[in-house]
């Protein structure tokens, strides 16, 4: 699965290791993590191919999203990863999710007021999650 961290200018090697631990080993644990470390940034994007597809199809998805002034884009990554992670890859045929999990995420049993503002809010990223599925 991908993770997808903002960053804000340059980071150091204790930054590293702090967004390492936060967004990676929390949730990971102690397995033997198989992790090359790819950093990319927008001005240079160039790692290996696999990244840069991945960087394009994020970039995709936030132009859709991020407002005029493009100040707002780390809202919407986290909502990227998950459509990210849960959209089937041509390669396997299957989602980062499904592979990890052997299931694919249910929002089946989620019942929310439709009046209320997280109905609302549900509502909304349930249209932006289908719009990113068809898109990836």
């Amino acid at each position: 699965m991908e993770i997808f961290i903002p960053t804000y200018g340059t980071i150091t090697a204790l930054d590293l290791a702090q967004i390492f631990i936060s967004h990676v080993f929390s949730k990971n644990g102690l397995t033997k993590l198989r992790i090359s470390r790819d950093l990319s940034t927008a001005f240079h994007p160039e790692t290996y191919g696999q990244t840069e597809r991945v960087n394009q199809i994020l970039e995709q998805y936030l132009w859709m999203y991020v407002s005029y002034h493009q100040d707002d884009w780390y809202t919407w990554l986290p909502l990227a990863e998950f459509a990210y992670n849960n959209a089937e890859h041509s390669s396997t045929k299957q989602s980062p999710f499904f592979t990890i999990y052997g299931r694919n995420p249910s929002f089946d049993s989620i019942h929310i007021s439709q009046d209320s503002p997280a109905g609302k809010l549900s509502t909304k990223l349930q249209s932006v999650q289908q719009v990113v599925k068809e898109e990836l």
